[in-house]
């Protein structure tokens, strides 16, 4: 899924196959090109009442998510609910994406079943919001530019945490969050992007370090819950801090 000034997604599609490697993800979101279905129409689907149930604990209760929000308003982007979130069926094994196109979180209701899933899931594409409202990133066509943001949210999401990587069999000693952020940056972006492994990994690269150490808003690498509430009242009275200045 792309994020930047780009065509909308209905555009993109009509250019027809031979653009198709200028594929920027739309085709793992499908229902990003169909008419909006009525709330009738959409309340009898399990997955999608699930869904948005679980948006509405995470951002209710979630650390990460509330910092990041509070972050967002105060960089003048504030987040709505029911404008900036969108519980849709998704292609493939993709957990969500932000759609800079529309300024949209997409929440792939068919592959998030776990509150713990959807905490990250949010997170993960809060962070890419955040870094679309604070800097003019080129989602589009700066492999760089999207390198960078998948950095960022991998290593501050909580998607890199040693619990995770033990879910997922791997383990290691020292480097293994700097590890498990670079391998996860390139995976988002072989995902959303027509671009070759070697691409990937060079873009990956030549930013990670500058990417890995830009913290913000979080101030830390929260590597678990209890950090990230610490980061929140940390931000919280930072603003008090400046606020009296």
């Amino acid at each position: 899924m792309g994020e930047g000034e780009a065509d909308s997604p209905a555009a993109a599609k009509k250019r027809g196959t031979d653009e198709e490697e200028e594929d920027f993800g739309y085709r793992l979101f499908p229902d990003r090109n169909k008419k909006p279905q009525s709330f009738l129409v959409r309340s009898l689907f399990t997955f999608h009442n699930k869904c948005q149930l679980m948006l509405r604990l995470t951002l209710e209760t979630n650390p990460y998510a509330r910092l990041l929000l509070e972050a967002l308003k105060q960089s003048g982007c504030t987040v709505f609910n029911d404008r900036h979130f969108s519980c849709e069926n998704c292609d493939g094994c993709v957990s969500g994406g932000f759609d800079a196109a529309t300024s949209q979180i997409v929440l792939c209701q068919n592959n998030i079943r776990q509150q713990s899933h959807m905490n990250r899931v949010v997170t993960h594409e809060l962070i890419h919001a955040f870094d679309h409202c604070r800097a003019h990133v080129d989602w589009f066509k700066n492999v760089k530019h999207l390198a960078c943001s998948e950095i960022r949210a991998a290593n501050l999401s909580g998607d890199c945490t040693l619990m995770n990587e033990i879910a997922r069999f791997k383990f290691g000693l020292k480097g293994h969050h700097q590890t498990c952020v670079r391998d996860r940056a390139i995976r988002s972006i072989l995902a959303v992007r027509k671009v070759s492994k070697e691409t990937a990994e060079k873009a990956v690269d030549e930013v990670f370090d500058a990417c890995f150490n830009d913290l913000e808003p979080f101030g830390r690498i929260p590597h678990s819950k209890a950090d990230a509430r610490r980061a929140y009242r940390d931000f919280q009275n930072r603003d008090r801090y400046t606020a009296n200045l």
